[in-house]
């Protein structure tokens, strides 16, 4: 109960890091990306994040997530299933490397009415400009991440992706920080609700 009205009053800190994420590049990442999933990855720009399901050659829907377009060339997808096979087998004979980046990623969910607030007292980053399903880079706690205005909580939230040597340092500036916004460590159960 605390958790879930912290997502609705305050903010929310919730590791999201059990997700699959793959990194998708090269020259037809983009044409890999556009053959599955339901949206048209040709109008996306750099920094851009798209949440879309993707479907199997009879149009049935597999799993669905964040896609985020890091670079021109080069996208991340992100999924509560595993797809890294199906994800390569629908490469063949595109000119991309579909790469499991799951262990090596963590990612952080903040979520709730004070989460701009938050990341801007303990960011090094644009948040005052970072439109909704938009992604930037900057620095927590000295450290490299990357962050979108993206989650599924239905209220404000950010996603912060870093390294995972990096994590727990990143964390932990977050949660100190977290007094004064109302911040509350929070599971994936509460999450669900």
């Amino acid at each position: 109960e605390h958790e879930y009205n912290a997502i609705r009053n305050g903010a929310a800190l919730i590791d999201v890091s059990p997700l699959f994420k793959y990194d998708l590049n090269g020259r037809d990442a983009e044409t890999l990306v556009n053959r599955v999933i339901t949206r048209d990855a040709t109008r996306m720009t750099p920094g851009q994040v798209i949440y879309t399901p993707w479907c199997d050659e009879h149009g049935r829907v597999i799993d669905d997530g964040t896609v985020p377009r890091l670079e021109e060339q080069r996208f991340r997808w992100t999924a509560a299933d595993p797809s890294l096979r199906w994800s390569s087998r629908q490469a063949a004979g595109l000119d991309v490397t579909v790469e499991d980046i799951s262990e090596r990623t963590a990612a952080l969910a903040l979520q709730g009415p004070t989460s701009a607030a938050m990341l801007r007292a303990v960011a090094e980053a644009d948040i005052e400009t970072l439109k909704y399903f938009r992604a930037t880079t900057g620095t927590i706690a000295g450290r490299a991440v990357g962050i979108s205005r993206t989650g599924y909580t239905g209220d404000l939230g950010y996603e912060v992706w870093i390294d995972r040597q990096d994590a727990g340092a990143v964390w932990d500036a977050i949660v100190r920080a977290g007094p004064a916004f109302g911040l509350r460590p929070t599971g994936l159960l509460a999450l669900d609700v």
